[in-house]
């Protein structure tokens, strides 16, 4: 999967718990502005402007919630029934509905041209930044120089920065409005930086991918995404089943409850909401929300 590969049962609770937290805040570090200069070469000799990094490195060094986040990730022991009431509640369903009407022309273009249901584009969206109201508030600039510098995974963050710079650089964003979570995923469809090269899209065609405000970019960014995840078109996620279930020919079963509770038979198609997020709750609670705001 392209995005940042952590638990995102653990992502989207604690998501919300830091949607307030501040933007930038922390004592000038000489070690890391240091550490910095030798990032600023590798960008250059990447092919990253001067001009670039100049505005990407302003004023930064390192934040100090975003160490305190990386080093205290709590573990969420949820039943996949407090995971599937908190994931999908009636709220988020609720809205769904509301956003898959009113933007229904943009989404049966972008279905259409990928051939991803319009209703699991917008599941999606809404798992990942509740339709674009959560995004997170960090600089990802920022948030990312932190990681790579302090935190436990260098060379991971390090690439992800380089990732950022490169995007600044093509004019996508800039650094001011590059806003995501603690741990570097952006926007609305929350892609890491490398993700976002590799896969966002330019859907309404004014020569940037902003996954940020523009809802056609993010739309055709994640429908882009799952086609290359291996989306097969006209093909269903899977259902719940009862009595006494079998796979089914190219299929499996899938048992968040364990041995006896729920049961779910699934298809490609789930495997390839997997690819996204490798959680079978995530990508459940992706095909079901998709079945309920339609």
């Amino acid at each position: 999967m392209a995005p940042f590969m952590m638990n995102r049962r653990s992502f989207t609770l604690l998501a919300a718990s830091v949607a307030a937290a501040p933007l930038h805040a922390a004592s000038a570090d000489p070690g890391f502005q240091a550490w910095l200069q030798g990032v600023r070469r590798e960008a250059q000799a990447q092919g990253v402007d001067a001009g670039t990094l100049d505005r990407a490195f302003r004023g930064i060094d390192p934040i100090p919630r975003v160490l305190e986040l990386d080093r205290s990730q709590p573990e969420f022991k949820l039943s996949w029934q407090e995971y599937l009431d908190r994931v999908v509640s009636e709220e988020r369903i609720a809205r769904g509905r509301e956003n898959l009407r009113s933007n229904a022309a943009l989404l049966s273009r972008i279905s259409d041209s990928y051939g991803v249901p319009a209703n699991v584009i917008v599941a999606l969206w809404g798992i990942e930044s509740h339709y674009g109201t959560k995004m997170g508030t960090f600089l990802v600039v920022g948030a990312l120089a932190t990681l790579a510098y302090h935190g436990r995974r260098p060379k991971y963050f390090r690439a992800e920065l380089m990732a950022a710079l490169k995007i600044l650089a093509q004019g996508n964003i800039t650094p001011e409005r590059m806003l995501g979570s603690w741990a570097g995923a952006m926007g609305q469809c929350q892609f890491m930086p490398t993700s976002f090269l590799s896969l966002a899209v330019d859907g309404d065609g004014d020569g940037k991918r902003d996954i940020w405000g523009s809802k056609a970019d993010v739309f055709a960014s994640a429908a882009n995404y799952l086609r290359k995840a291996g989306w097969q078109a006209g093909q269903r996620w899977g259902d719940e089943v009862t009595g006494q279930p079998t796979a089914g020919v190219g299929g499996r079963l899938v048992t968040p409850e364990g041995a006896g509770g729920r049961t779910y038979r699934v298809t490609s198609n789930f495997n390839a909401i997997r690819r996204w997020n490798p959680s079978d709750f995530f990508a459940l609670a992706v095909g079901i929300l998709s079945d309920r705001v339609v």
